[in-house]
């Protein structure tokens, strides 16, 4: 029984960036399946005495149970007046470092804590990586449910085309930590990912969307070459 190679990738991709983190840090944890293993891995760090005073901003509810659950202490953005590292996957990241995020619904709060971030970086496998935002995913807008007819118009205004994200196993729209709805916008291109960023947040109702501009520091790709797990420095 061999292990599935893109498992084993992400957990890879995982721990590369968990040996990034030093004693004392403060440290954005990332959502989804590969930051996953990085919170699995700064938790052993810490048992094994490798890592010493580390403390936790998780940036969604499924980053806070896995930090708990690995032994990382937690704080708020409250008590603290820096993050010095975050750590976070992405739904695709062109060649600027450019990302589309939010597949999880929790980019605002990713955006708040990975922009605070002195470092801020990316795991991600190289099926994520993409010449130009957009191309395979939407950009996920995060809207006060009273709003939600009023943005849809004015994004479609815009040239977008979108759509409101529908749970699974629930009836209903998806309702993110915040308590708001996700609407996923399919841009035919987008050229200027900045503008666009701007544009959107400033349709009233609307609070964040996935579009991370200028942020990434350091973008960490898995693959797979040969059968074999191997991370690169993109």
């Amino acid at each position: 029984m061999t292990a599935d190679p893109i498992k084993l990738m992400k957990q890879e991709v995982g721990k590369a960036a968990a040996d990034r983190v030093q004693s004392g840090s403060i440290v954005g944890l990332g959502t989804g399946s590969t930051t996953a293993y990085t919170i699995q891995f700064l938790g052993d760090h810490l048992k094994t005495g490798e890592l010493k005073d580390i403390i936790g901003i998780p940036t969604s509810f499924q980053a806070e149970v896995l930090a708990k659950q690995y032994g990382i202490p937690l704080t708020t953005l409250d008590a603290v007046d820096h993050i010095d590292i975050a750590i976070d996957g992405a739904d695709e990241v062109d060649p600027q470092k450019n990302l589309i995020k939010g597949g999880g619904a929790a980019h605002t709060r990713e955006k708040i804590v990975d922009y605070l971030a002195n470092q801020f970086i990316v795991v991600v496998d190289s099926s994520k990586i993409v010449e130009r935002l957009g191309s395979s995913f939407p950009v996920p807008v995060e809207v006060i449910p009273m709003a939600i007819a009023p943005v849809m118009r004015a994004i479609e205004k815009l040239g977008g085309k979108p759509e409101l994200r529908m749970g699974v196993k629930k009836a209903g729209p998806v309702i993110t930590d915040r308590g708001n709805m996700v609407v996923d916008v399919k841009f035919d291109t987008i050229n200027d990912p900045a503008t666009l960023e701007k544009t959107l947040n400033n349709i009233p109702g609307v609070l964040e969307n996935g579009l991370f501009v200028g942020v990434t520091d350091l973008v960490l790709v898995g693959e797979v070459k040969n059968g074999e797990p191997i991370v690169r420095e993109m």
